[in-house]
């Protein structure tokens, strides 16, 4: 008997083994989710607790589907290539479905729109995409923004591994301009009033909304989180975060109570 115990037992334990990225347990499987931890409102780290509206709104798509979240700070930089490569499960980080990223994962339908701006001390006069010829200009490496910055015609690009080293730079004049979605730059211009800032170039991301990241050969889990954002946004709990955690600007109109959402179509 103890003989057959034990292979029963390496047996489940092996078949353990087979899990990817997730565990699971009787209160449904646990995934892991890439997220940053400087980028507020929507993704950033309080009190040892990850939150954002990013993060908030899958935290209410796993309870719906029946899995849970384990959150885990990464550089942006490298997020993709973990999501692809299983040792994460979902990328959560305001992370903008365009052409390109598409190549390497998956996404879900889109949960946000937001613009690009780049940010300045007051008086750099930096209102156009010709105003950057020799310009030190910052981005998160990686990101939309990085591919935003190289547009800039004659701007050096200076790369960091999170908003924080950038937004650093800034203000002690290091940087000319540093190019953020404009949500997250009107939280550090909020937390800084000190800091003579405004501002400049600023573009509408409309083709490319926010969305969650997953393997594209994870076809069930892209399922659980495109029908727990519909839910979401039917009953109007996605307005809801958004305008708790975005105190001034507007919910897109297809992601209001009962809109239509904003399909992201990965072929």
């Amino acid at each position: 008997m103890r003989k057959i115990l034990s292979t029963l037992a390496v047996v489940a334990a092996a078949t353990a083994g087979l899990t990817a990225c997730g565990s699971s347990d009787a209160s449904g499987e646990t995934l892991r989710v890439g997220t940053l931890t400087d980028a507020p409102p929507s993704i950033y780290l309080e009190n040892g607790q990850f939150t954002g509206y990013d993060n908030e709104l899958l935290r209410d798509i796993a309870k719906r589907e029946g899995f849970k979240v384990d959150f885990v700070g990464t550089e942006f930089s490298g997020l993709l290539a973990k999501v692809a490569g299983g040792q994460l499960d979902i990328g959560s980080s305001t992370i903008s479905a365009t052409a390109a990223r598409k190549k390497t994962v998956a996404f879900s339908n889109g949960y946000d729109t937001s613009y690009t701006t780049v940010v300045s001390k007051k008086g750099a006069a930096l209102p156009a995409a010709n105003s950057f010829a020799g310009k030190r200009v910052g981005v998160v490496q990686g990101s939309v923004q990085d591919e935003f910055a190289a547009k800039l015609a004659g701007a050096q690009v200076v790369r960091f591994p999170d908003y924080n080293a950038g937004f650093a730079q800034l203000k002690t004049g290091g940087l000319d301009g540093w190019v953020v979605p404009k949500d997250i730059g009107q939280k550090y211009l909020d937390q800084n009033p000190a800091v003579p800032l405004e501002f400049g170039y600023t573009v509408a991301d409309k083709d490319t909304p926010s969305a969650f990241a997953v393997a594209k050969s994870n076809t069930e889990l892209l399922k659980k989180i495109n029908d727990g954002l519909a839910k979401a946004i039917a009953d109007g709990t996605a307005a809801r975060l958004h305008a708790q955690f975005f105190k001034e600007a507007p919910i897109a109109k297809e992601l209001e109570k009962g809109g239509p959402g904003l399909p992201v179509a990965n072929s």
